[in-house]
This record gives structure tokens, C-alpha cells and sequence, in this order.
């Protein structure tokens, strides 16, 4: 409708009939125009046909509403609001849009040593051992106490022979430090040694109770090759022979956590193991540091390989010597002969 009547008025303003707007080619006199206009006026409508539009009342048709849909808008159509200005604050309301800032909240205090308290008490957790054994627990802390000793003892030793004025130390005198770390070296080597075949023992015994069920020669083999890597380290150069060992402590405690993981030992076993290795680990780069300080002043004392040496030297000089003494006496008995017949 509103096309057809917008189409009928665009023509009527095209037609011949409505020409007058146009001006001729001379000026018509005022009263032509009043004259043209009137004309004009009543050849137009009175009523445009946009004016003849009726609105229409649209209404939106609800359909698929169920019967507890409208209950629920009824009852909440009825429903009285209650305020809860307790609720309400001054940043509630606001949303930032383009300019609008909202007020930040403030951000609540961060403990920095939170992290490092969360590890002091990892730590004391770990050293604690509560689900260890008291038993095994205080004899192994015993176990360390030669280990410790002989570190000990050899970070005084080295101090003495360093800091000696004419041959006298603070305490000890330079030879007898010397004589003291000379026999210190077998002593935490063979005790080493020991504890490291201690150490592969235990899963034997673990394997003969059948805890943690039966697993055979995996868990045989740890026993085996345990003292083969410990008790190696007594034919080696002293330094040689600790870091062997040092290895050899650091490498069984890595099978052991395995070990408690598959369930071949105690789940507190590795916990154990971490606190002895420790203490025993430390004792070594103890003794290492020490024999650091003095391997320019002390030679080092003959090991196991250099008493082989030795000893096969010396059985070849006493055979030289042996024969050299019976050529000798036969050239003496010979002499003596002569002189009987002369």
C-alpha cells in the first residue's frame, strides 16, 4: 500500500498538469502566479496516501508455553522483592566501560618466605624418620661415626702438617700427623669397603624373607656387585680409592629408591638410605679436601698394588742373591778342595 501510494505521487509530480512550477521564457505578472498556485492547490490531494496508513497493532504470539511456565512467571510476576542493601557496596554496581574505571581491590599481603619455610619444613620432615625404626635408626647414625672420625681426623692432620713451625703443629708434630694419615687412608677405605658390601647384603636378606615377594637374580645381583665396587677401591691410590666409593654409595642409594619404590624394601628405607648417604658422602669430600691441602708435602703410602711390586722385586733380588751365594760357595768349595790335594 505505502508503495503503490509513494508511486501515484511521484507521477502526479512528473505529470504535464503540474508543469507551472516551471518558468516561461518571460515573467508573468504576481496575480498569473496566485492564479497558478490556486490551480495548482486544487489539482493536488488533499490527503497523501502515506497519511492514509493505519497503524497496525502487532502482538507477538507465545506459542509452546506450558502450563508450569506460566505458574512460574505468574508466581514471579507476584513475587515481592526484598532489598539487601548489605550486599550493595560502592563497586558492586560499576562495570568499567571505555573511560570508567572500577576501583581495584586491594591485593592481599604475599608471604615471601613462604616458599622457604614450605622447604625448611620438607626438610625437617625428611631428618625427622619418624616411620623408621628407633633401632636401626640410632645404629645406623652409629655406623657413621667411623666414617666421620676418619675425615675428621684427617682435616687435622692435613691443619698440623700446613701450619707447622720447625717440624712442632699446634697439637701434633708434623711426623706424627704425617705417620697418622698414612694410617688413617686403609682404615676408612676397608671400613668403606665393609659398609658398601653391608649395604648389597641387605637385599639378600630382604630376597631370603620374601619381602615384597620373590624376585631372584635381579635382587641377588645387587648383593653381588655391591663389594665387587666397594672392596675394588683397596687397590687404588687413596684419592682414586674415596671417589670409587663415593660413587659406589651415591650409585647403591639410587638402587635402593628404586627398590622402595617397587616395593622390594620398607617405603621408610629410602628415606633411611638418604640421611646415611649424606652424612657418609660428605665425610669422603671431607677427607678429599683435606688430602688436597697436603699432596704437595705428604707422598703418598704404598698401596696394595705398589706391595705387589715390591714384593715381586724383592723375590727376584733374593733368588739373585741366592744364586749368587751358592756360585760363591761352590767356588769356595772347589778351593778348599785344591788346597786338600796340593
Amino acid at each position: 500500500m505505502i508503495r503503490n501510494g509513494a508511486t501515484r505521487f511521484a507521477r502526479s509530480m512528473t505529470a504535464p498538469a503540474a508543469r507551472p512550477f516551471a518558468l516561461a521564457p518571460q515573467a508573468a505578472p504576481a496575480h498569473q502566479w496566485t492564479t497558478q498556485f490556486g490551480s495548482l492547490a486544487s489539482q493536488r490531494p488533499r490527503t497523501s496516501q502515506l497519511a492514509r496508513i493505519t497503524p497496525i497493532k502487532t502482538t507477538i504470539a507465545r506459542r509452546n508455553i506450558t502450563k508450569e511456565q506460566q505458574k512460574a512467571e505468574e508466581r514471579y510476576a507476584h513475587e515481592k522483592l526484598v532489598p539487601t542493601p548489605e550486599t550493595v557496596s560502592t563497586t558492586s554496581s560499576i562495570h568499567p566501560f571505555l573511560s570508567e574505571q572500577q576501583t581495584p581491590s586491594p591485593e592481599p599481603d604475599v608471604d615471601m618466605m613462604k616458599d622457604v619455610k614450605s622447604d625448611m619444613e620438607t626438610i625437617r620432615e625428611t631428618f625427622s624418620l619418624r616411620e623408621v625404626p628407633k633401632e636401626a635408626y640410632y645404629m645406623g647414625l652409629a655406623g657413621t661415626i667411623p666414617y666421620l672420625g676418619t675425615s675428621l681426623a684427617t682435616v687435622l692432620c692435613a691443619y698440623e702438617i700446613n701450619h707447622s713451625v720447625g717440624g712442632q703443629g699446634v697439637i701434633l708434630s708434623e711426623h706424627t700427623a704425617t705417620h697418622l694419615l698414612h694410617l688413617l687412608e686403609p682404615i676408612q677405605i676397608g671400613y668403606g669397603a665393609s659398609i658398601i658390601s653391608f649395604l648389597g647384603a641387605i637385599h639378600w636378606g630382604l630376597e631370603w624373607a620374601k619381602y615384597g615377594g620373590v624376585h631372584g637374580y635381579p635382587r641377588y645381583a645387587i648383593g653381588v656387585f655391591a663389594p665387587i665396587a666397594g672392596w675394588s677401591a683397596t687397590v687404588m691410590p687413596v684419592e682414586y680409592a674415596l671417589i670409587t666409593q663415593f660413587m659406589s654409595f651415591v650409585g647403591l642409594y639410587f638402587v635402593d629408591t628404586r627398590a622402595a619404590l617397587k616395593g622390594w624394601t620398607p617405603p621408610w628405607y629410602r628415606e633411611y638410605r638418604f640421611i646415611l648417604t649424606f652424612i657418609v658422602g660428605a665425610s669422603i669430600v671431607i677427607s678429599l679436601i683435606g688430602r688436597g691441602e697436603v699432596s704437595s708435602k705428604v707422598g703418598r703410602m704404598p698401596g696394595a698394588a705398589d706391595r705387589i711390586k715390591a714384593l715381586r722385586e724383592g723375590s727376584q733380588d733374593q733368588l739373585a742373591e741366592e744364586e749368587e751365594a751358592r756360585i760363591a760357595a761352590k767356588k769356595d768349595a772347589a778351593a778348599s778342595d785344591d788346597r786338600d790335594k796340593h
